[in-house]
């Protein structure tokens, strides 16, 4: 039986990407989620006057990847300390947010940022808003699987390219094979 987290670590065409080269990792899709807005749209969402998050929705198999697992890549693939944005992508929309399914996904959330926070002392404190899921919206269609159409365009060969570098490098253990990329 599958399980479902929601992350948002700022523009949703990077955190997609990431999270489908995950080994257990069943389906990634973008949307928006935790604000207050029925039925956003990109460019509402854009405007950051909805409230909600650019986040990916991700269905796994837990019997092969943790959820801690998951939260593993999510801090270490965008810079959890960064308050409402991620490098050029300014706005609320792009804050750093894990929306918790259940008791237990809040739970390991915490107990995760603490552990950061406790590992450096020099460094920023943890900024992830940890928060119920009460509304998923998926995204319009033209950001389902933006990067793996898109490769040849400028923010995807700048922006995204390096991201899956780095975290091909730091995360090879959690990675689908070649056998069973999608």
């Amino acid at each position: 039986m599958n399980s479902v987290a929601i992350f948002g670590g700022g523009c949703f065409w990077c955190t997609e990407a990431v999270f489908k080269m995950l080994r257990g990792v069943v389906s990634v899709e973008p949307g928006y989620a935790g604000g207050h807005t029925e039925d956003p749209t990109y460019y509402k969402v854009c405007n950051g006057d909805t409230g909600h998050a650019e986040v990916i929705k991700i269905h796994y198999d837990p019997s092969q990847i943790a959820y801690r697992d998951l939260l593993t890549v999510f801090f270490g693939s965008h810079d959890a300390t960064q308050v409402n944005r991620q490098g050029n992508d300014i706005g609320t929309q792009y804050r750093s947010i894990v929306l918790y399914a259940d008791e237990t996904q809040k739970k390991e959330a915490e107990e995760f940022i603490k552990e950061l926070n406790a590992s450096s002392k020099e460094g920023a404190p943890i900024a992830t808003e940890i928060a119920p899921l009460t509304k998923f919206y998926p995204a319009e269609k033209e950001h389902l699987d933006y990067y793996a159409r898109n490769k040849d365009r400028g923010y995807c060969q700048v922006i995204i390219a390096p991201k899956l570098q780095k975290v091909q490098e730091k995360f090879a253990e959690l990675l689908k094979t070649q056998a069973t990329l999608t």
